[in-house]
């Protein structure tokens, strides 16, 4: 085993190494490979150290190079060095945190990293919280939360019940909704189809002028960060109004609300902390490797109540939280081992630091592609910048042929009619050298109107 790990540790540090000097995707030729890692069935056993070099050689230049500077895709950010660690060590402890007793050093973990993320991003301290895979987990837990609450408020036990004859609710979202909170809304039967959609302004905000009226029988759901430009919901208006009417608020912060950590940015978010629930993910501007994702409810009783199945009489109950009631899961592994590791080794002030110079970046990108020509088609209040280089035609050869050039990649969308490039800003190991690099390139396969 010792020398195995080393050899791993070994390989590892080589690929990340290289990462810098490799395309960003892999070739045609490398993903072909991956056929040699299946064929039949083995019969037999094989030795480990083979598996990893079988592994390492076929699987490593198949990966995308997500982990370095160059990957604009997705709001993925890397791996800080401390959290990668402790994701290995991690898997070494091979942890169940479902409970205390099966690991009183993962449930403690996880309630210090879940008590530090309250404190950065200004919720309030006494908020129930769980750790999840993702922003869609969140947001199922937490409209979860918000449905056990309000139809106990209408005299309905959810939980018991079921949904059968139950008081209706009604669920109020903006026209740029992602899909994870629609994919939460279908898993708990409030239908993605059903919902109340709010017109948006011009940057994909909710118009808060727009929204219909709210009872207490309403769950508003508000973005902070729009996926395609960054922006934020009128939090503070629509909360608000929501409170007087005893309708509950829940907020996709997927990355957004990171951006509370800044005196720059923390104002996008001003009336945010005064919802009832939140979604965030940490495997995006934390930087920890996936997955990992945090439900946050104001009332943690109503994520307990809605997410717990009771308890069999085999399942030890410590005296304190037991994280197992707070996540869809039961059995799962110890996210917040590297959530504790990436907020120990930044502390404040380094994730300031990260948060702004990635949005210092996004700006460079809109600046340079701007001056050279092309349209950035969003306020680049945060991390994204949407840019189009003419035709939708156009501008789709441009995304196809950088991400064939290899130095950086970026994705596509259709954002309020536009075809465009989508560029997030979202590592740690983003340079100001990789922005410029990535920038050059694209504006180099931009001017050049023939395909390779």
């Amino acid at each position: 085993m010792k020398e195995l790990l080393a050899d791993t540790a070994a390989r590892a540090a080589k690929y990340l190494n290289n990462i810098r000097h490799r395309p960003v995707a892999p070739s045609h030729t490398m993903t072909a490979r991956l056929a040699e890692l299946g064929g039949t069935l083995p019969e037999i056993p094989s030795d480990s150290a083979e598996v990893l070099a079988l592994l390492d050689d076929v699987g490593s230049p198949a990966t995308i190079a997500t982990a370095g500077g160059r990957y604009f895709g997705f709001v993925i950010g890397g791996s800080l060095p401390a959290a990668l660690a402790a994701n290995w060590l991690a898997g070494a402890w091979d942890q169940n945190a479902a409970m205390q007793v099966m690991s009183p050093v993962a449930s403690r973990l996880e309630e210090i990293a879940g008590a530090w993320i309250l404190e950065l991003l200004g919720l309030p301290a006494s908020s129930g919280f769980g750790l999840v895979t993702c922003t869609t987990m969140a947001n199922f837990s937490g409209l979860a939360a918000a449905r056990s609450a309000l139809l106990a408020r209408a005299g309905w036990n959810v939980e018991e019940d079921g949904l059968f004859g139950a008081p209706p609710i009604r669920v109020v979202v903006g026209g740029e909704v992602h899909v994870s909170l629609l994919r939460g809304l279908t898993m708990l039967g409030l239908g993605r189809s059903r919902v109340t959609t709010v017109a948006v302004d011009g940057q994909g905000r909710m118009r808060a002028d727009a929204l219909p009226p709210l009872d207490a029988n309403t769950i508003v759901c508000i973005q902070a960060g729009n996926v395609n430009t960054g922006a934020f919901d009128p939090a503070r208006e629509i909360c608000g109004r929501a409170r007087d009417a005893g309708a509950w608020v829940h907020v996709d912060g997927a990355f957004g609300l990171w951006g509370t950590v800044s005196p720059v940015y923390a104002p996008l978010l001003d009336g945010a902390d005064s919802a009832d629930s939140w979604a965030i993910d940490c495997h995006k501007w934390l930087n920890v490797p996936y997955d990992s994702g945090i439900v946050v409810v104001r009332d943690g009783e109503h994520l307990r109540r809605a997410l717990s199945a009771g308890n069999a009489a085999y399942l030890t109950q410590g005296a304190g939280r037991e994280p197992w009631q707070f996540t869809p899961e039961a059995s799962r592994r110890a996210r917040g081992v590297e959530l504790w590791a990436a907020i120990r080794s930044l502390g404040r002030s380094g994730l300031r630091e990260m948060i702004e110079s990635n949005c210092r970046q996004a700006r460079l990108f809109a600046e340079r592609l701007r001056a050279a020509g092309f349209s950035i088609l969003n306020d680049v209040v945060l991390n994204q910048v949407l840019v189009s280089f003419g035709s939708a035609q156009e501008t789709n050869r441009v995304i196809a042929a950088l991400q064939a050039d290899g130095t950086c990649w970026c994705g596509g969308t259709v954002w309020q009619g536009h075809t465009a490039m989508r560029i997030s800003v979202s590592s740690w190991a983003t340079t100001d050298d990789d922005v410029e690099k990535s920038a050059t390139a694209m504006i180099r396969i931009a001017n050049c109107k023939t395909m390779a």
